[in-house]
């Protein structure tokens, strides 16, 4: 089975980790590239369309460049622009594959000057019910991580730690792993109501 991770910087840390646990029975795609903006993501999309063709699953994230203010004027996204721009991306991608997990924004240290936990909170808060009523499966990284930030988040204040990187690999893994089992085996069958929740993935959107 045939699966694409595409997402920022945390996303890069964890992916190497996340194509060895799955092992053999997984081809695992993902750019070299930092995907960046969610506007990014959505320009690569074009780019990327022959590397991720026959990806059955897509475990996606965008938020960090799109919620940091670097000069006090606010998110370089703006959420009605940050919901234009993930909505669109939805609509390409499941037009292409049959199963969406998208990872929530993951927690910063207080001490970051740019990117604010109130911020992300918003704008995870923001996208969730949009991408779950489209029947995304929603797996929760930022609460996976905020229990514990200083011991998950390295020293530049944003990115993973060898634990941090450890624990997101297994949780992307298990929620891919999940997904590909219920896809084997529900074929046809549609989204749970809720599309998934913290506790694991729901029914896989087959498009």
């Amino acid at each position: 089975m045939k699966v694409t991770l595409l997402g920022d910087s945390i996303r890069e840390q964890y992916a190497p980790r996340v194509k060895e646990m799955l092992g053999e029975d997984f081809e695992v795609w993902y750019p070299s590239e930092n995907c960046r903006f969610s506007k990014y993501t959505l320009r690569g999309l074009f780019d990327w369309a022959s590397a991720m063709a026959g990806s059955d699953i897509v475990h996606w994230n965008n938020g960090h460049w799109d919620i940091c203010d670097l000069w006090g004027f606010g998110p370089f996204t703006s959420e009605e622009e940050f919901v234009k721009n993930m909505t669109q991306i939805l609509d390409i991608m499941q037009k292409r594959h049959k199963v969406i997990i998208f990872s929530t924004t993951t927690p910063v240290r207080s001490i970051n000057k740019y990117n604010s936990n109130e911020t992300i909170e918003r704008y995870n808060n923001l996208i969730i019910p949009i991408l779950k009523e489209r029947g995304v499966i929603i797996n929760d990284l930022n609460s996976l991580l905020k229990p514990d930030i200083d011991r998950y988040i390295c020293e530049d204040t944003i990115h993973l730690t060898e634990e941090g990187i450890e624990r997101c690999a297994e949780q992307v893994t298990r929620y891919i792993k999940e997904a590909a089992e219920r896809l084997e085996k529900n074929c046809g069958s549609t989204p749970d109501e809720n599309g998934g929740s913290e506790e694991g993935p729901g029914a896989p959107v087959l498009i």
